[in-house]
């Protein structure tokens, strides 16, 4: 059994989280919750009304930690799974998270991103001359640091497994299987 770690935060997106903590322990791995702090977190959900320009939040269920990002030991992880939703927006920048990200990278372990988890990926500085994808509105935050953006449902770059939004789920996590079951 694998242990995975799957990052949230507060605001993090439900169907972003929820699909993967189920999906991979439907293989008998072992996901591992990690954020800011060891708490309850705030999930919500977005969707885009017909007459709406922009998507719109609402409150969503609530998930607990297993961890906090200071007390991972990054070296007893097969892979991590970074969530969308405005939580990336904000522990981007925590130091712990970075280091984690990093070296999971370095490693070659699979790295699932999916939404605004591209954040994070852009701020560890790891997704440089990449091929990614993200919700179009983060497109800039993966240009800026050197990737190339592709509107595609999913793209796998080495050991990167990117995908646009939840509602992709289905093709995102087929693809971050594939690499964590090899």
């Amino acid at each position: 059994m694998k242990k995975i770690l799957l990052i949230i935060g507060d605001a993090v997106e439900l169907l972003d989280t929820m699909y993967p903590y189920f999906r991979i322990q439907e293989d008998g791995h072992k996901v591992v919750v990690a954020g800011p702090e060891k708490r309850r977190y705030h999930m919500v959900q977005h969707e885009r009304p017909e007459d709406w320009d922009i998507t719109q939040e609402t409150a969503g269920y609530h998930l607990a930690s297993d961890i906090a990002f200071r007390d991972i030991k990054p070296d007893e992880y097969a892979g991590i799974v970074l969530s969308g939703g405005r939580a990336p927006e904000y522990i981007r920048y925590d130091e712990d998270l970075l280091r984690t990200v990093r070296y999971l990278c370095d490693k070659g372990r699979p790295v699932a991103s999916v939404c605004h988890g591209i954040e994070i990926l852009a701020t560890a500085g790891v997704i440089r001359g990449k091929k990614v994808t993200t919700v179009k509105k983060c497109r800039f935050d993966a240009e800026v640091v050197g990737a190339t953006f592709l509107d595609e449902p999913v793209v796998v770059d080495g050991n990167l497994v990117c995908a646009r939004t939840w509602h992709d789920n289905h093709l995102w996590m087929r693809e971050f299987m594939r690499k964590l079951n090899e």
